[in-house]
């Protein structure tokens, strides 16, 4: 009997280890793959809310790393910056609301030089389907009520839902998610306008270099756009 158990532990052992094998295999081969998804994903929102048109320069390269935590939700956080004939002329910041309903809402900026929001784009979030996934511009035009909008000062009250006195919708059943978006949206609108020249200086270092608490690829998976 004893033969017998040392006989199905090594199989088991050899099962375990061609597992491993496998998994780790696996990840190699589609890392690139994965990373190379990524980056074109985040392109095409870049490009979303920053198009083309209005910059020639490469977004994705002309990135800083910018610690603003109290702004920005985490301790460091990439700006992406936009340049027409060398002409800088808006940003895009990846800003995080860490007060969602079900946890952290990452997000992507962005805000021309007069403190104009060009857009914003959820990157990954986990409310509730139904419900506070209407933040995602793919099932409903909520997170389009930003463009245009500009924040007058530090603690403008109308950057609030209608309920607590402010100009932006509420969902039924849901209000704790917009409450977190709009909030994040107005402290990194906020940041750029008063960091715009120091944003624009700073240095590209974002290629080659892993985040902070980097939200996508890591403990997390973006949702599926």
């Amino acid at each position: 009997m004893l033969k017998s158990m040392r006989k199905n532990g090594l199989i088991l052992g050899g099962f375990a280890v061609v597992a491993t094998a496998l998994v780790v295999t696996t990840q190699v081969l589609t890392a690139d793959r994965i990373a190379e998804q990524q980056r074109n994903e985040l392109m095409r929102t870049l490009n979303e809310l920053i198009p083309p048109a209005l910059h020639d320069n490469d977004l994705y390269r002309d990135c800083a790393l910018i610690q603003a935590p109290e702004a920005l939700g985490l301790a460091e956080q990439p700006v992406y910056r936009s340049r027409l004939a060398s002409e800088p002329n808006a940003l895009a910041i990846r800003t995080t609301a860490p007060d969602g309903y079900s946890g952290a809402i990452h997000l992507l900026v962005a805000v021309n030089l007069q403190g104009q929001i060009k857009g914003v784009r959820v990157l990954q979030h986990r409310e509730t389907p139904g419900l506070g996934d209407k933040i995602e511009v793919q099932r409903d035009d909520w997170i389009l009520s930003f463009n245009g909008e500009r924040v007058r000062t530090e603690n403008d009250a109308r950057w609030r839902v209608r309920r607590d006195g402010g100009m932006f919708d509420q969902f039924t059943g849901a209000t704790i998610t917009p409450r977190a978006v709009i909030a994040a949206v107005q402290r990194t609108a906020w940041y750029a306008q008063n960091n715009m020249d120091s944003l624009f200086a700073a240095p590209a270092n974002c290629i080659g270099e892993p985040l902070a608490n980097d939200p996508l690829g890591r403990e997390e998976q973006p949702y599926e756009y």
